[in-house]
């Protein structure tokens, strides 16, 4: 599990359409993207009962981590379960599969299965869900907007039209009801290893971009 850097900028429209423009016209889009240049993304985060995570991400507490199942677009199939991982502002992710009748079974609370998984980060979900009470908390949804560059292994996104469900984690449900989140808020997040080349540095200068705290997560806490 590699550690990269990652800031993240929010950024009015007519920015975006600026930045948008640049990218596009130097870097590659991400080849998972449709004739658009985007996908979707849901995201079923998990808190304790005490929301320990969102209190960490709003104090700033420096080691923190996310447990949280992801799919894209429409699919139902297959569904990524990730551990993000936080310390000295350095990022890492862990990522497993798991399948449809798993995800059932951990939101119906059946988990007893998970303790002797083959799996290392479903027996660490396991762990926590039995030690701290972990369980589903809400859903993010946004549309991502992706460039890269091979070379540092950039990436940079652009996150729009972030929406929340309805007191609901129905994670699978493509018709729950979802609220948006923010005042139209586009946000800029750049992700990379070690360094970004001079010429990236000088495509990203947008005078009215500013660092964010924003988080999708503590937003999407706001409904649910």
């Amino acid at each position: 599990m590699t550690a990269r850097r990652e800031f993240k900028h929010s950024l009015n429209y007519l920015d975006y359409l600026s930045l948008r423009s640049r990218l596009a016209a130097t870097l590659q889009r991400d080849q998972n993207a449709d004739e658009n240049g985007e996908y979707k993304v849901r995201s079923l985060y998990f808190d304790t009962p005490r929301d320990q995570a969102l209190r960490e991400k709003i104090d700033g507490v420096d080691r923190r981590e996310k447990f949280r199942i992801r799919r894209y677009n429409s699919e139902k199939d297959i569904l990524n379960l990730e551990k993000k991982c936080k310390a000295h502002g350095l990022c890492s992710k862990k990522s497993e599969l798991i399948s449809r009748s798993e995800l059932t079974s951990i939101q119906e609370g059946d988990i007893n299965w998970m303790a002797h998984d083959k799996r290392p980060l479903v027996a660490d979900l396991h762990a926590n869900m039995v030690s701290r009470m972990l369980r589903p908390k809400v859903i993010v949804e946004y549309i991502r907007e992706p460039f890269i560059y091979k070379a540092g292994n950039i990436r940079i996104t652009f996150d729009k039209k972030i929406r929340t469900g309805v007191f609901s984690t129905d994670f699978l449900n493509d018709s729950l009801a979802t609220v948006p989140v923010g005042d139209d808020i586009i946000l800029l997040e750049v992700k990379y290893d070690e360094f970004i080349p001079d010429f990236i540095q000088d495509l990203l200068q947008t005078p009215n971009r500013r660092a964010a705290a924003f988080s999708k997560y503590a937003m999407s806490r706001i409904y649910g």
